[in-house]
């Protein structure tokens, strides 16, 4: 295939790595496709294969799932690919414009090698060091908190057998100091870089947003060069309203589209909670939603919509939270 332009779309699951091959010069040819392992062995594999496919210019894009797929990304990037990590809302979007059918691994793959070659998204650009620490570190602490609700629901259940409840409680006890563990480790990453640190007091400035919570957007929405409005960051936790039409009706019901990451609107859940309460700007944003009848769970998706909002406003413009600013805005 020489050097002539190539795009590749990647389906990443936890486990495999489902991509697609296409020629720009070629539209209409059938994609290569295969199927990797999503280990450092298996993406040396997809290293190997595109080098054997002559792919000197290859444009990669993938979906932005997270924990999936960082690694495949940044071992593309190392390797010197055009790499775009796309949020999954987009991908969604061009779906529906192609009016797709079929819906496996591997019309995936083709499907986004294909928005690839007609959008030609930006490169994609590896978080800093200090930032995929801090990544870490948060959701290695998700995962203890995790285990904790989970031990501590069996715990709840009510159990006949002493010794599993024993072995239970002191399994409570050694994830508790692990996870205080982690928290210092994350607290100690935040001092030891001040410009993380102040974004992080400025996130916390927000009722409703704590020191975990402000950890963990700051870890996951990363560089915030890469939105241009807030709506783009909440379209990124799929925290946009997606219209749903039944029938032949115009009206029909909104519903969150969570085409995003899931890791931020759960994150998001108890602190939009929170703030409609002790937060000012969220508790009458909530009692407003309430009067026009809209339902709790529909209140909660647009406060955890609105503290996204929220925090992008408070980094962009590097102030700390203010209830009062727009009253005093001329």
């Amino acid at each position: 295939m020489g050097g002539r332009l190539m795009f590749l779309g990647i389906d990443v699951s936890k486990d495999s790595l489902d991509v697609a091959l296409i020629q720009a010069a070629e539209p209409t040819r059938k994609p290569r496709h295969k199927v990797f392992a999503n280990t450092p062995q298996g993406h040396q594999q997809l290293l190997t294969w595109l080098h054997q496919c002559q792919c000197n210019s290859v444009h990669v894009c993938l979906e932005a799932t997270g924990t999936w797929a960082d690694a495949i990304a940044l071992a593309l990037h190392q390797a010197g690919h055009r790499v775009s990590v796309v949020n999954p809302a987009l991908i969604h979007a061009f779906a529906r414009s192609q009016l797709r059918r079929t819906k496996t691994d591997k019309a995936d793959a083709h499907l986004i090698a294909r928005f690839c070659q007609m959008h030609q998204p930006p490169v994609w650009t590896p978080p800093a060091p200090e930032l995929q620490a801090l990544q870490a570190l948060v959701r290695r602490l998700e995962t203890l908190l995790e285990m904790h609700t989970m031990e501590s629901n069996r715990l709840g259940a009510g159990l006949n057998c002493a010794a599993v409840q024993a072995d239970l409680e002191e399994h409570l006890r050694d994830l508790q100091a692990r996870i205080e563990k982690v928290r210092r480790q994350i607290q100690d990453h935040l001092d030891q870089h001040p410009d993380l640190k102040n974004k992080a007091q400025l996130l916390a400035s927000i009722p409703g947003i704590g020191a975990t919570t402000a950890a963990l957007l700051l870890a996951e929405l990363g560089d915030m060069k890469q939105f241009s409005n807030a709506r783009q960051v909440a379209a990124f936790a799929g925290l946009v309203p997606r219209l749903h039409e039944s029938g032949t009706s115009v009206r029909g019901r909104s519903r969150l589209s969570k085409v995003g990451s899931s890791r931020l609107r759960k994150a998001l859940y108890f602190p939009a909670i929170t703030a409609l309460r002790w937060n000012p700007l969220l508790k009458t944003f909530g009692q407003r939603l309430a009067q026009q009848g809209k339902s709790m769970m529909v209140i909660v998706g647009a406060a955890m919509r609105k503290l996204l909002h929220l925090a992008y406003g408070v980094l962009k413009s590097g102030l700390p939270f203010d209830p009062y600013f727009a009253t005093r805005t001329p």
